[in-house]
C-alpha cells in the first residue's frame, strides 16, 4: 500500500505550542499516519493512508486557530 503525501503552508504559528496544536488537529483524521510540522517555514506535510480532500485540511488547520496560505 503507497502512502499519500501533501504541504501546506500554514500562516499565523509563531511558536511550538503552535506546533503541537496543529499537529494535534492533523492527527485526528483518519487515516492520517504522519504530520510534520516546519516552523519557520510554515510548511506542514501530511502523510496518510489514503487521499483526504483538502477542505477536511483546512478545517482541521482552522479548528487549530490557523489558516492555510493561498
Amino acid at each position: 500500500m503507497s502512502a499519500f503525501t501533501a504541504t501546506y503552508v500554514v500562516m499565523g504559528m509563531t511558536c511550538g505550542h503552535c506546533v503541537s496544536s496543529v499537529s494535534e488537529e492533523l492527527n485526528k483524521i483518519d487515516r492520517v499516519s504522519d504530520v510534520q510540522v516546519d516552523l519557520p517555514s510554515g510548511k506542514v506535510d501530511i502523510t496518510s493512508e489514503a487521499a483526504i480532500e483538502q477542505s477536511v485540511i483546512e478545517e482541521a488547520i482552522k479548528v487549530a486557530g490557523f489558516e492555510v496560505a493561498s
